[in-house]
């Protein structure tokens, strides 16, 4: 990386999975490498037989030399990259130098293809395909003669799922983000990606943009590749993988096409190989602090409400499991401090000139457990000593947008298992609030019917759209954020209690209570609300809940019956089967724990195929 010297080497005590660990442990103490029996893709590759004789034949083959006594370590590049995902194409470009710097290390380097989850395009979410790329990881992986990974990542839901997928595999890793696109110029000022759409689309609802402007702007947002530049769940989650040590310090926040990312991939490759040789693995990071210290920054940041669903979900995967509670616990502890879209005004572009997660770290850093270690090599202590001072969007806690943290976790009997409230993008006089319910029972006829003034929607009225959680959607789409009907936007009304068992995206913004637990398709208490019931709000007492009495909330329940779901076969049918609430992280029940309930990572017998 540079400007940073390369880490030093030093044997570390960690979980004997792999049959070579002690072998390492010696070799890194001798500094002589690693003897070829040691290193796990020597079972395919080391031999006089017809497997062994194979395995060697099928790599030369795609131009690796080969050795018949082969010892250095074999490092795949989960590549992501997809035209039909423009977030993750400036990934195909960083993935020549991360060979690069496996090469210069020592290693051997492999690309792999991998699913690529878009939101633009996968529909009804990328969501329901999150657990299915985490489930590639982990089987590409398991089945493959690799000693390392380094993983290419971008898009909202494939960050999540290679880092759920590389801790269930628990093999030395790395991430690589793909960076932030550039901003579009609209109007004469920078736009924000998905946050400006969001205020755009309801100024062409109350028709005070014209077809003309309306083009207009739809030109302007094709303006280049990469994720949002707002923090969205993309930048999010990217901020969080460096914050959990799993990505290499100041690389999370970098734009896409940055000269710097060439850099940071080429010392990805090669701190990859170091971390096979050392013997450092995904659990060596993944531990109950860092989780704690990547809550904390998810809340200072104003980050994504997605992102506790995937950090609950990647600590699932680890013996440091992350509960709705102590989620609640943490975001409390630290203000926002970061100045940019929806909760601020800045972008991600100027996050990154003003010293991106380094700095950020270095504001919040009497709230951290410094000690924790990073796949740089060092410990978030050592990277923070050389952080700049808070500047420009990053605020000092004096100066903080917000204090209380950026979201909250509310319960009562509408949500007994939990949900969630971005509070950082809420209006402040909405976070306290009664008021009547308008109760859609599904998307599609939400969409045709809220503009109807006729409805007898106001401004006081309680939005809810129930029936699409992880199982009702399917795959809990990002539907939360439902649209102000259009007569209350021409009488000035911007925000409104909303509630939902659904998700919103990163970008939104408003008054959304979001993840409701149980949801609707399920019998949650969600599925017994009523339209003209009344909703209480409060947040700063964590509350959300209906205002019906037991009994007649009894008598509900006798009447409700489940929903019939049409789609009876493949990965839909899979998915409902099987997929945990929001509260669990929306994993799959049979893979949530240590290496999934099976117990241990497996490895497979290495014979004939």
């Amino acid at each position: 990386m540079a400007g940073t010297a390369l880490p030093r080497s030093h044997p570390v005590q960690v979980r004997s999975t792999w049959p070579w660990d002690s072998g390492i442990r010696r070799a890194l103490a001798k500094r002589k490498g690693i003897a070829v029996r040691r290193l796990r893709s020597s079972r395919w590759l080391i031999g006089d037989g017809e497997v062994a004789l194979s395995s060697r034949v099928a790599l030369r083959s795609v131009g690796l030399q080969i050795e018949m006594n082969e010892t250095r370590p074999i490092i795949g590049i989960a590549n992501s990259a997809s035209d039909l995902n423009p977030c993750n194409i400036p990934l195909r470009s960083l993935a020549m130098a991360v060979k690069e710097g496996v090469v210069e290390a020592g290693g051997l380097a492999v690309e792999f293809p991998t699913m690529s989850l878009g939101e633009d395009l996968m529909k009804p979410t990328a969501m329901i395909y999150r657990n299915l790329l985490a489930m590639e990881i982990e089987e590409t992986i398991r089945s493959n003669p690799l000693d390392g990974v380094v993983l290419l990542a971008n898009c909202d839901k494939t960050v999540p799922a290679v880092l759920m997928g590389v801790a269930s595999a628990d093999l030395p890793a790395i991430v690589v983000t793909g960076g932030p696109r550039e901003p579009a110029n609209f109007e004469g000022r920078r736009v924000g990606t998905g946050t400006d759409l969001w205020r755009m689309w309801d100024r062409r609802r109350a028709n005070s943009m014209s077809d003309s402007e309306w083009l207009e702007f739809e030109l302007s947002l094709s303006c280049g590749l990469g994720a949002c530049n707002t923090m969205g769940t993309a930048s999010t989650m990217a901020i969080l993988t460096e914050t959990l040590g799993m990505s290499l310090p100041g690389s999370s926040t970098l734009p896409a096409g940055d000269e710097r990312q060439l850099g940071m991939a080429r010392e990805a490759g090669r701190r990859a190989v170091q971390l096979v040789l050392e013997g450092k693995r995904p659990s060596h990071f993944l531990t109950e602090a860092s989780f704690s210290n990547a809550a904390k920054v998810l809340s200072a940041v104003g980050g994504s409400t997605n992102a506790v669903i995937h950090l609950i979900a990647i600590a699932g995967r680890t013996e440091s499991p992350l509960s709705l509670e102590r989620f609640a616990e943490l975001a409390r502890q630290v203000p926002v401090i970061v100045d940019v879209e929806p909760s601020g005004a800045g972008l991600i572009q100027d996050l990154n000139r003003d010293g991106g997660v380094p700095s950020i770290l270095r504001v919040l850093s009497s709230h951290l457990d410094l000690r924790v270690p990073t796949v740089s090599g060092e410990t978030l202590g050592e990277i923070v000593n050389r952080a700049p001072a808070a500047a420009g969007v990053v605020r000092d806690e004096r100066s903080a947008l917000r204090v209380g943290g950026g979201f909250a976790v509310l319960w009562g009997n509408l949500a007994p298992g939990g949900a969630v409230i971005r509070t950082s993008t809420a209006s402040a006089h909405l976070l306290t609030h009664v008021g009547p319910a308008f109760v859609f029972d599904d998307y599609e006829a939400m969409l045709a019917s809220i503009d109807d003034p006729g409805l007898g929607i106001t401004p006081d009225s309680v939005l809810v759209l129930r029936g699409c959680g992880p199982i009702g959607g399917p795959g809990m789409p990002e539907w939360g954020m439902i649209p102000i009907p259009i007569h209350l936007t021409r009488v000035g009304v911007t925000d409104m209690v909303r509630i939902s068992d659904s998700r919103m995206s990163g970008t939104s913004f408003g008054t959304v209570v979001l993840h409701v637990a149980p949801e609707a398709a399920i019998g949650g208490a969600l599925a017994l609300l009523r339209t003209g019931d009344m909703v209480r709000l409060d947040v700063s007492g964590g509350v959300v809940e209906m205002l019906v009495d037991d009994e007649e909330v009894l008598r509900r329940r006798e009447h409700w019956s489940p929903p019939i779901f049409g789609d009876l076969r493949g990965w839909p049918h899979l998915y409902r089967k099987h997929v945990t609430q929001a509260p669990l992280g929306c994993d799959f029940d049979f893979l949530v724990g240590i290496q999934g309930e099976g117990g241990q990572f497996k490895e497979p017998i290495v014979g004939r195929s």
